[in-house]
Formats: structure tokens, sequence, C-alpha cells
């Protein structure tokens, strides 16, 4: 898959995770619905900032388009920080969950239609299919949690990230948290 095809796919799995977690019959399969969101959204937000925006900044050589995605990052981490720090049944669960819903939802019909048709549009298909193999490879060293005051553009990310990513994936060990 092209970049574009598989962070669209990324999108369509998170918004299954919300109806799941909708659909969930207890406070025990909300709470392990929101581990697997906070996971794969923070591992999504990890490849964008890391590859797809530098990439993007390259082709569209529009610094504003791609600042103005960056910047919608930041409240989604600080919410997935919010809700990871949650326990099965807290009463603040299902609002954050919302307000994450929207942002998501804002974040998915900015980048599905403005950045990616821009890409498409700019970036040759070869380019786009290895920046897809580099996103693939990205989401196996992400960090797994929220770190919404990291540095989000490289330089600085590019050393921060590796080390989030191991010190999470430790954390999700010890806690028992689901792997995907």
């Amino acid at each position: 898959m092209d970049a574009t095809e598989l962070l669209r796919h990324d999108h369509r799995v998170v918004e299954q995770l919300f109806r799941d977690y909708r659909a969930a019959a207890s406070d025990a399969q909300r709470r392990g619905v929101v581990e697997i969101l906070v996971r794969e959204l923070s591992k999504h937000a990890a490849v964008e900032e890391v590859l797809l925006y530098p990439f993007a900044a390259k082709v569209l050589a529009d610094p504003r388009v791609v600042d103005r995605h960056l910047a919608g990052h930041r409240p989604i981490k600080e919410l997935l920080l919010e809700l990871d720090r949650c326990r099965a049944g807290d009463r603040a669960e299902d609002e954050l969950m919302e307000l994450l819903a929207s942002a998501v939802a804002r974040h998915v019909r900015d980048d599905e239609n403005e950045l990616m048709p821009l890409l498409c549009d700019r970036a040759d298909k070869q380019s786009l299919r290895e920046l897809g193999q580099e996103i693939d490879q990205g989401k196996q060293r992400a960090p797994t949690r929220p770190h919404p005051h990291a540095p989000e553009e490289p330089p600085p990310l590019a050393f921060v990230a590796p080390l989030a990513a191991i010190y999470d994936r430790l954390r999700d060990r010890m806690q028992g948290r689901p792997r995907t």
C-alpha cells in the first residue's frame, strides 16, 4: 500500500474502535477498547509526525499546510493522555471518548480531504509506496502511549520517539496491555 492507503486504513480501524467502545457490554470491555485505541492513535500520530509530515513539507513546499495538520495532533494526544489515566468505569471516560471521537473525525476529514489529495497530486507513486513501507515499519517502533509535551518535529522528535517507544512498550508489558 502507498502511504495514503495505509493511513486511510488506520483511520478506518480507529473509527471501528469508536463503534466498538459504544457497543461494549461492560466497563472492562470499554477499557480494553480504550487501551487499544490509545495504542493505535499514539502510533499513528508518531509515524505521521516522524515520516508523513516531513515528506509532505518537502513535496508541498508549503509549511502552513503541514503546520496546520501537526497542530491538530496536540489536542488529540492530550485527550489520549487523560484517557490513558482513566480506570475501568471512570465517569470521565465516556465524555473524553466523545471529545476524542470529534477531534479524530476532524483530523481524518482534514487528512483525507486536504493533505492526502495534495500528496497524491504532487508526489510520484513510487515515493508514496516507499513512504508507505516506511510508515508500516515505523509503526513497529513507534511510541504506544501519548506524549503531548514531546517535540513534534524532527530532528528532536527523531531522538525522543524511539526512547518513548521503548519506555511505552515496557510499561505495556508490565501492565498487561493488549498488543497490536
